[in-house]
């Protein structure tokens, strides 16, 4: 017989599986004896009362009979057959491997070609960029196999549960060497340690079935005829006959949207956010959230998402990261781009999380325009000039290379200088800077508000024990590539499949992913093969 059952337990008793078999024995009324098994089907942490933080629980227990394998085979992916059609994937992020999964169990070949290197070349010129603060312009923690995700963090949740099938991605990665808390847990989260086997685990299956992923292979041109792209044109000289294209090239490849802009392809200004970096001790983060002085050991370091309107405008957390390192995420020299991440443990002293505001269109060209720069409010390249502008001028405030500007929290919040700054996690280094001087006014006062309504909330956060570090400025694609919603092909070139955050259809691992194997079904469909 099988039991689903809710439980709500302490965190030292869901730690325990001699206790845990109780509460489930104790929930059902069986002896324990009779207990043979059981899965957690779902697992989240309730801190909300200041005596007690639970764990709830949603438990398949298996009463005198044995336990049932989680899944009794693991998703099949076939040898694709010779003749197979061919889709030409742009972009090695999940977006491209996920589609590129998905069109092998449709029958399609896929042919991805990443602009970057494999995980294990590209990881020696992280370190670089770490020790001696030098981009590369195409290896770095936005390209490269995997994309952003594979060495910034691997979080793995998403409000887009009616974009596609959530389970069946965290059963992949499952399959390809993740944890199998994945599957229940309330926030899902594999490790920026762990990411690259699973990702070379996912290459090495599509190309045993028959597909092929090409590194440092970077798009330069399309060859364009009668409304479809003939030809792919690579930087070393390689042509790719293509029949469906589909560009998952992230949101930080501004070659590739001036490309399209070049070419006449129809692109357009999307809105998205900007700001900083805040990192606390996670001790304050545990602190605040748990309410206590010393963490429980069986509970993992403490997250927080926070949101405020400020003036009519937006100001939220984004991309938190408990036991966590803020990382250089620059694309090309001459910029400062901070993101963060987390190892699989989270165990590292520090939380930081993006803290950004609302970007639109008017308020972008204002500043542009008082920047003496020349393009018009309806240029579809507008917020990515914006983007732009802003991370150059972190880098001419900032200490050279890679060293970025930051300041204490109240200090940022009062306009004060600060006179030293605490330890943190950010490897090339900080310099003490004005971030009034790096920030548009709108923005530094927008946040300058909302940290102090946040510490309001979380009494503790507003603390000088807390750096602020410019510029979170990656949130999410400042262009979007348009598509027609139901055959997602793009209005001008019928082949084009815009796909997941660099298109404007995305916001992580999770949605960019289910995007992936979206565009792979329309693409089966116009094959006959759905």
């Amino acid at each position: 017989m099988q039991k689903t059952i809710s439980l709500k337990l302490t965190p030292s008793e869901a730690a325990s599986t001699p206790s845990l078999l109780t509460a489930i024995g104790h929930s059902l009324s069986v002896p324990l004896s009779h207990i043979q098994g059981y899965h957690i089907l779902k697992q989240s942490i309730d801190a909300r009362s200041r005596q007690q933080v639970w764990i709830n629980l949603s438990i398949l227990a298996f009463i005198n009979e044995p336990p049932s394998q989680r899944f009794i085979s693991p998703i099949h992916f076939q040898v694709l057959p010779k003749n197979a059609k061919e889709v030409i994937i742009i972009g090695a992020g999940p977006a491209g491997l996920f589609a590129a999964l998905e069109c092998i169990q449709l029958g399609l070949r896929p042919i991805i070609l990443e602009r970057g290197k494999d995980v294990r070349s590209r990881r020696r010129d992280l370190a670089i960029l770490n020790k001696e603060g030098t981009v590369d312009p195409d290896s770095n923690y936005c390209f490269g196999e995997g994309g952003a995700g594979t060495y910034s963090d691997g979080k793995l949740y998403t409000r887009s549960n009616k974009r596609g099938s959530i389970d069946k991605i965290l059963r992949i990665f499952h399959q390809f060497g993740a944890d199998e808390s994945i599957l229940y847990q309330a926030h899902p989260h594999i490790g920026t340690n762990k990411l690259p086997q699973i990702i070379t685990e996912i290459r090495e299956q599509i190309e045993a079935s028959g597909g092929q992923l090409l590194f440092e292979k970077k798009l330069v041109d399309l060859v364009i005829d009668k409304e479809h792209i003939q030809e792919v044109i690579t930087s070393d000289g390689g042509h790719f006959k293509c029949k469906h294209l589909i560009l998952a090239t992230g949101h930080s490849a501004r070659d590739i949207f001036s490309l399209l802009y070049e070419k006449n392809i129809s692109i357009e200004a999307k809105p998205f956010a900007l700001g900083v970096r805040v990192e606390h001790p996670q001790q304050i983060i545990d602190q605040i959230q748990y309410h206590c002085v010393t963490k429980d050991t069986n509970l993992p370091p403490a997250s927080y998402n926070l949101v405020e309107q400020v003036n009519e405008r937006g100001v939220f957390s984004f991309c938190m990261c408990p036991g966590g390192i803020i990382a250089p995420a620059a694309t090309a020299p001459g910029e400062i781009v901070v993101n963060g991440w987390s190892p699989s443990k989270r165990n590292n002293p520090f939380a930081n999380s993006g803290m950004v505001v609302q970007i639109d269109i008017p308020t972008a060209y204002s500043f542009l325009k008082k920047q003496k720069t020349a393009l018009p409010e309806n240029h579809p390249l507008l917020l990515l000039a914006f983007q732009q502008m802003v991370e150059k001028l972190a880098f001419t405030i900032g200490g050279g290379l890679q060293v970025a500007p930051a300041t204490r929290l109240v200090d940022f919040c009062n306009n004060k200088l600060s006179s030293d700054l605490p330890s943190a996690s950010y490897l090339p280094g900080l310099m003490s800077a004005p971030l009034k001087e790096v920030l548009p006014n709108f923005v530094h006062q927008t946040l300058q508000e909302g940290f102090k309504a946040f510490g309001k909330k979380m009494k503790g956060f507003y603390t000088n024990d807390a750096i602020v570090v410019a510029t979170e400025s990656r949130t999410s694609s400042p262009v979007r590539i348009p598509r027609d919603p139901d055959t997602y092909v793009h209005p001008q070139i019928k082949n084009l499949y815009p796909c997941a955050e660099g298109a404007g259809y995305a916001g992580g691992i999770m949605s960019a992913a289910m995007d992936g194997q979206k565009l792979a079904h329309a693409i089966a469909q116009v094959e006959g093969l759905n």
